[in-house]
């Protein structure tokens, strides 16, 4: 049953239509419009006016309801911010765990509610600071990580049964995980209270941010396996982030960023039920991460979406029944492929649009980038700006106080309907890919190109639109000024810092027990070899001081290393 009946739609109808031909004609005769088309940063054409028209086929009941019950279009919980705000969570890495250790608690100082941990490419990528491919990588964008003396020093001081800890690090995810636990054992914490999110979405790598160790089969199979344990050991941290920030990053639409994101989402659904789990008792631990961009009402509407689909699908193609199972909870992160290096301040205006959309669109937990990342990691002044960011939306905009403000926007339901269709035709193509399977579907798509080919193709576009100017970028090909406006920027000593980096790993090789190591080591290729959960026994390594590179140099030897294939047909 829709939300207007037919009679009062024919009436809105006429009067519209006479609008149009009273009012609207004659002044645009005289003044016109800016221009002939009107787009979101996706490309997604918005109409001149929404009205119930657009929205007379909406079911509140079934499409709508109330927040905190399915499909949870309004929110996942009935009173969203006005029960507590969401994690304010800035993203801080770089240099040694000293400086990153130095740098958390500034921010715990400054107000921050969450912890959130950029490691450098070595650690990304699963090799130690002394390899050969890590020679002017180490600490340079994120924190080094080589043993469980890195994690030590890191978390020294921060208590983890008090904190919540989010992990952007993937086909090493097992090794930082078992990390982690290593450190609330050293802590006394139970591993039943520990808080907080690891990316570990190895699907979106292959798609779209190019992160890898081992193939993609072997690399679902690692990921479900974190996800195994921690439904049983760590219930209340989420073992995994279902990732569309990078997909957008990459290039893809808001459309696509959503589609692939869901579909990843749903394939990881699978390898664990295949893993022989209760949906009912993993699906609930499973969060999401998604991009916020400058298209305000697109991006709220795409959240409003994201709910939607996953409740709807989670039941209808996966049987989960209860609340907790069909709930999507998700991370934000504003927009760091809008950052501009041209007049950097500017990003403070485009940042607050992007974070309050994620406010708007209901995210659990925030992450506003610093205006001066374009240029560099972000000093402490720009972080400090980014975090007071969001404590104006939640302290002074009132954006908090409301749950879920943008509901009955003719616009804004018009633009979820449309997005959330949109994106349920890639995942049904995705799907036919595998027979009906999601997780053969995405696979598939891997080895042919074909999430590749569909973000480049955006990506061009969207290029073409800002060289033409179609696409207004303020400062960039619109309102450019002469003068420099570089602000002062942060700078890591990138000598000093791998020095240390190696002498400290050096002294904890040479103090462990390498027949300790060695067996750990073993223990870890004997259960990849005889398809056991491999956790367990990484957890066992990395309190033996073995190190990243060495642990997943294990699952290389098994497994060989991956090599895109692009451009198939």
């Amino acid at each position: 049953m829709g939300m207007y009946d037919e009679d009062d739609l024919a009436e809105i109808r006429t009067a519209r239509e006479e609008w149009a031909e009273e009012t609207l004609e004659p002044f645009l005769e005289r003044h016109g419009e800016r221009k002939d088309r009107f787009a979101t940063v996706s490309n997604l054409e918005v109409d001149r006016l929404y009205t119930p028209e657009d929205v007379g086929d909406i079911d509140y009941t079934e499409d709508l309801g109330f927040p905190g019950d399915p499909p949870f279009t309004r929110g996942v919980y009935p009173t969203m911010y006005r029960g507590r705000p969401w994690t304010m969570r800035q993203f801080a890495g770089f240099g040694t765990a000293e400086e990153t250790n130095e740098r958390f608690h500034y921010l715990i100082e400054e107000g921050q509610t969450g912890l959130s941990t950029a490691f450098d490419m070595p650690s990304l990528m699963g090799i130690d600071s002394d390899h050969s491919m890590s020679l002017g990588e180490v600490g340079k964008e994120g924190v080094a990580v080589d043993t469980l003396r890195d994690m030590e020093i890191l978390f020294d001081g921060i208590d983890l049964g008090e904190v919540s800890t989010s992990f952007t690090i993937n086909p090493s995810a097992p090794v930082i995980y078992a990390m982690y636990i290593a450190i609330a054992d050293q802590q006394g914490v139970p591993r039943e209270e520990i808080r907080g999110t690891l990316q570990n979405d190895m699907l979106k790598e292959f798609i779209a941010q190019k992160e890898w160790v081992v193939p993609p089969e072997p690399s679902v199979d690692a990921v479900t396996d974190v996800i195994e344990f921690s439904v049983e050991e760590t219930p209340k941290f989420n073992p995994i982030s279902i990732s569309g920030y990078h997909i957008r990053e990459a290039g893809s639409t808001a459309v696509q960023e959503l589609a692939f994101t869901l579909a990843d989402g749903f394939a990881y659904v699978e390898s664990c039920l295949d893993r022989g789990l209760d949906v009912e008792e993993f699906a609930p631990t499973l969060s999401f991460f998604f991009n916020s961009h400058n298209s305000i009402f697109e991006e709220v509407a795409k959240f409003r979406a994201a709910r939607r689909i996953w409740a709807r699908k989670l039941k209808e193609w996966y049987g989960a029944e209860s609340d907790a199972a069909r709930r999507l909870k998700f991370h934000t992160q504003t927009a760091g492929q809008s950052l501009t290096a041209q007049q950097p301040l500017n990003n403070v205006a485009r940042v607050t649009i992007q974070a309050l959309a994620g406010v708007l669109g209901g995210t659990q937990s925030l992450h506003t980038n610093s205006f001066d990342e374009a240029l560099a990691l972000p000093s402490e002044q720009a972080v400090r700006v980014a975090l007071r960011t969001q404590q104006v939306i939640a302290e002074e905009s009132g954006a908090a106080d409301i749950v879920d403000p943008m509901a009955g926007s003719f616009a804004v339901e018009a633009l979820t309907d449309e997005i959330e269709e949109r994106a349920l035709e890639y995942i049904e193509e995705i799907r036919a890919k595998g027979d009906g399977s999601i997780l053969e579907g995405a696979l598939d798509g891997i080895e042919q190109g074909y999430f590749h080919r569909e973000i480049q193709e955006s990506a061009y576009e969207y290029q073409e639109r800002v060289d033409e100017r179609e696409e207004v970028v303020v400062g960039v090909n619109k309102y450019t000024i002469e003068e420099d406006t570089r602000p002062d920027i942060l700078h890591v000593d990138e000598q000093e810092t791998r020095d240390r980096q190696l002498a400290r790993l050096e002294d904890v090789k040479a103090e462990r027990d390498d027949e300790a190591v060695d067996a750990a080591l073993e223990a870890v290729s004997s259960a990849i070899a005889n398809d056991e959960n491999t956790m367990p026994y990484i957890i066992d390594a990395v309190k033996a001081y073995a190190t990243m590179g060495e642990i997943m140099g294990v699952f290389e030897d098994h497994h060989g290393a991956y090599q895109e294939t692009v451009g198939v047909a």
